[in-house]
């Protein structure tokens, strides 16, 4: 039995009061509120206080105290608002928090604190017996549930068809990993492309990572990717070298991963879409257009057709969202949607999935002070919001995990990865759903409960107060319920019975083909009204397209036709001033010869009596 010398790093509740004591809690409230104010912001200084008195001290029983002092209220607010959380919980979000303010405490921590180092047994556990079979051993792990229980192993059916099969129905098991592991995380991406399990960056003790690793989910076998960046990236992208990340989600896209969002050292303002290519291991930005969404992490991301479906998050301002985009893949332009209805509460590492290819179901997710369990889902068609009730199984307990769907032999497998519950993982656990149970989605209607308690979050209470319907609100809900609708054992009662139970069956086989086969008639049907149709349209959208065209021309000789009539008129205006100039030539003119005429006369009748007169020439007569 293979064995080796670990460190496993401090435990709970050693890694809180570790926390605790680096951050400066030293018994005197006011003394210590002073110094987390010195190295901390006031916000993160308040949240540090509550979550320390919650877990050393329990729920908040005094009284309000004053408004006029400021720091006594502003402690006694960030300690009421925790209500009554757990003091594991708090422990856990202390250590969260101040992972995330000053991702080096540890470090500096742990060189006054002996850190303990413990037996780790090679791929076996010996708390539990090793599932064998044809040699090859797995790993059975029981998961703990939210309030601490062990789930009790059950006989399950094994079937194992050569090394690395999954060999166990319905609970996890660790397979047996080969190569060098990833570095424990959480908060990182992961997605599966043709039997393989790919992770990329992450959070480690407040530090975020950019590696990339790839598991063999045939082999087991773990390998790393070295990123380089070139000239293959895409003609609308421009490559480029990553800043380490977390709280991104990675999406597998034809030949490439996409990495939507997630927080980053030096945030940008808006959602930012990076893509992998797995031919060239190159990094690229893609280009979008529309409106992007702030910039977050956190966020849910869902492929949905050939768009993605984004939903909440947490901002750089560590403010909690819940808003909804979607991105187009093919034309890459963003959309806000305003979704009809009630819609989660604020939210960052909730679950998203669709299902039945309509829904999408969100689950989860947390605030600052406390984690959720709640289901929503969204009409993806309607785009509204409704609450169903849920009946779910006990998840890996562990925060900000990677899980995936892949497949084996033709059967879905679900496959996790890292996470944090109170230390970092970066274990593999293999789960096998069985096919004795079918998962059936009805829709239903109940009536809303006539109160639903609200949840308040001890720094932004505007944002992540859980109040989705007033008290006394009536209505209705439309409801997914997941029945677990388990076949009962068909009991034998003698031949008669048998021929009977086979008729009866026979029967049901038939009139099932008989719809099967109309249904298929219908669907032919359908889909050649929609080929004619989708002719129809296109023939019309062609004739638009000339009528179009048609009337381009005519406004075009319009157009043409008006620049004409403006110039004629222009030259008739200057043709009847030229009229008018003239006349008044024409008027001068006979003014003046009339005058020369006149003149004339005077002076040849002026002569002729002046010479009978005897008047020299040059000199007028006498009158």
């Amino acid at each position: 039995m293979a064995m080796a010398r670990a460190t496993s790093g401090l435990q709970y509740p050693e890694r809180f009061y570790a926390a605790a004591s680096y951050a400066g809690f030293d018994g005197d409230a006011n003394s210590t509120f002073k110094a987390l104010t010195s190295k901390f912001s006031k916000e993160s200084a308040a949240i540090l206080y509550g979550l320390c008195q919650q877990a050393t001290v329990g729920p908040c029983d005094i009284q309000e105290p004053n408004s006029w002092k400021v720091v006594e209220h502003t402690k006694w607010k960030s300690w009421s608002g925790l209500g009554n959380m757990s003091s594991t919980e708090a422990m856990r979000l202390f250590v969260k928090i101040l992972e995330e303010e000053d991702p080096s405490w540890y470090s500096r921590a742990s060189n006054f604190v002996a850190e303990p180092v413990m037996d780790v047994q090679m791929n076996h556990n010996s708390t539990v017996e090793p599932v064998v079979v044809n040699g090859n051993s797995f790993e059975t792990k029981t998961i703990p549930t939210e309030n601490g229980n062990l789930t009790e192993t059950q006989d399950k059916d094994v079937v194992l068809e050569g090394l690395g099969s999954v060999t166990v129905y319905d609970q996890w098991v660790a397979p047996p990993i080969s190569g060098q592991r990833p570095k424990a995380r959480y908060e990182h991406g992961v997605a599966v492309v043709q039997d393989k399990m790919y992770i990329y960056g992450g959070n480690h003790n407040g530090r975020y990572l950019n590696d990339i690793h790839v598991l063999d989910l045939r082999s087991w076998a773990w390998s790393k990717i070295e990123a380089k960046t070139g000239a293959e990236a895409l003609e609308s992208s421009s490559p480029v070298t990553f800043s380490p990340c977390a709280g991104h989600s990675l999406i597998p896209w034809e030949n490439k991963l996409l990495s939507i969002a997630g927080h980053t050292k030096d945030p940008t303002e808006t959602i930012q879409v990076k893509a992998f290519d797995l031919q060239s291991s190159t990094w690229s930005t893609l280009k979008t257009y529309g409106k992007a969404p702030a910039s977050r992490g956190g966020q849910s991301v869902t492929l949905f057709g050939t768009s993605l479906v984004i939903f909440g998050g947490e901002d750089a301002k560590r403010t909690l969202l819940n808003d909804l985009h979607i991105l187009d893949l093919e034309t890459m332009t963003w959309d806000e949607i305003d979704a009809v209805g009630v819609s989660p509460s604020p939210r960052s590492d909730h679950t998203a999935a669709v299902h039945a290819e309509r829904y999408l179901l969100i689950f989860g997710g947390g605030s600052h002070a406390t984690c959720f369990n709640d289901l929503h889902v969204l009409d993806l068609q309607a785009m509204e919001w409704s609450r169903p009730t849920q009946q779910g199984r006990v998840p890996v307990a562990s925060e900000g995990l990677g899980v995936v769907v892949s497949s084996y032999n033709g059967e879905d497998i679900l496959v996790s990865f890292g996470g944090y519950n109170g230390r970092y993982n970066n274990e593999v656990n293999v789960l096998k759903p069985s096919h004795k149970s079918t998962l059936q989605s009805k829709m239903i209607e109940t009536p809303v409960p006539d109160s639903v308690s609200a949840v308040h979050n001890a720094t932004n209470p505007t944002r992540d107060v859980e109040s989705e319907f007033d008290a006394g609100q009536e209505g209705k809900i439309r409801e997914i319920v997941m029945d677990n609708a388990k076949s009962e054992p068909v009991k034998s009662k003698g031949e008669p019975s048998n021929i009977h139970l086979l008729a009866t069956l026979k029967a049901e086989k038939e009139e099932l083909e008989s719809s099967l086969s109309k249904e298929k008639i219908h669907s032919l049907q359908l889909k050649q009204e929609l080929s004619e149709a989708e002719i129809r349209n296109t023939e019309l959208y062609k004739e638009l397209q000339s009528v179009r065209g048609q009337l381009a021309a005519e406004q075009s000789r319009c157009f043409k036709l008006e620049v004409d009539v403006a110039e004629l008129r222009q030259k008739l205006q200057t043709m009847e001033a030229l009229q008018k100039e003239l006349e008044l030539l024409q008027r001068q003119k006979a003014a003046s010869e009339q005058a020369a005429l006149n003149a004339k006369q005077r002076q040849g009748s002026g002569g002729v009596w002046g010479w009978l007169a005897g008047a020299p020439p040059g000199q007028k007569a006498d009158a």
